[in-house]
């Protein structure tokens, strides 16, 4: 695949992810005062869902490594033309989108991560149909922190259920939570990362208990603010979608 397809402009794409690279590092200094934090103890993950695989692979050379995708089939395709990248061009590969049953398999066997595990059954799928020869598949519990009937994610309140469940398959590993807040002013990301901690506090047992994906183009300093370790970002990287 020529990274000219699609008539990408590379340089603008590279400009674009410097710049947010730039906004992440000046929301940490801003909020410095107040915590030890460090912008490099942020991933950042460059939502690339309708874009096409050679602006990925520009991204990559310039040292991305993160990359989220909503739609399974268009990402398959993806994961399979960039399969073969340098070590220092290495994907990894996260699945950001909704999960019906007849997708887990794909899912499984493709993604390095699963940031929307909202129910039991979803979580045992991907932990039966892991393959064997790679490693425990990494697995985000998506909350539903401001309870919107147009959006999936497990209630807080169902949160202890489904943990004590993920914490005992053995082919993944429960990495911590993702939000989607509500568009209305809320301090959905001051009680996310409340939650978290408690999680953290209750089992001291999950030791891969890190991670907090929170925040996007439009509220990334926002959700630094409030103790986010991953921001998802795509329209201010690659621009609209298509």
């Amino acid at each position: 695949m020529k990274e000219e397809d699609h008539n990408v402009n590379s340089q603008t794409l590279i400009n674009n992810w410097q710049q947010v690279k730039e906004q992440i590092t000046q929301a940490y200094e801003q909020a410095s005062e107040r915590d030890s934090r460090s912008p490099n103890n942020t991933i950042l993950l460059a939502v690339s869902k309708t874009k096409p695989a050679d602006m990925i692979a520009i991204l990559a050379k310039q040292g991305q490594h993160h990359f989220g995708e909503n739609y399974l089939q268009e990402a398959i395709e993806k994961i399979t033309a960039l399969k073969a990248r340098p070590a220092g061009e290495s994907i990894v590969w996260h699945y950001i989108g909704s999960i019906q049953r007849n997708k887990t398999r794909d899912i499984a066997e493709h993604f390095d991560w699963v940031q929307t595990v909202e129910r039991d059954i979803i979580a045992k799928r991907l932990n039966d149909q892991r393959p064997a020869d790679l490693p425990p598949l990494n697995v985000l519990i998506q909350l539903n922190i401001d309870n919107e009937d147009s959006k999936s994610g497990c209630l807080p309140a169902q949160l202890p259920e489904l943990i004590k469940a993920i914490k005992g398959y053995e082919r993944l590993q429960l990495r911590g939570l993702m939000i989607i807040p509500a568009k209305a002013n809320t301090d959905a990301f001051a009680r996310t990362k409340q939650l978290f901690e408690e999680v953290k506090a209750d089992y001291p047992e999950l030791d891969s208990w890190d991670t907090l994906s929170m925040g996007m183009s439009s509220d990334m300093a926002e959700a630094i603010e409030n103790g986010t370790t991953m921001v998802r970002v795509g329209t201010a990287i690659f621009g609209q979608r298509a």
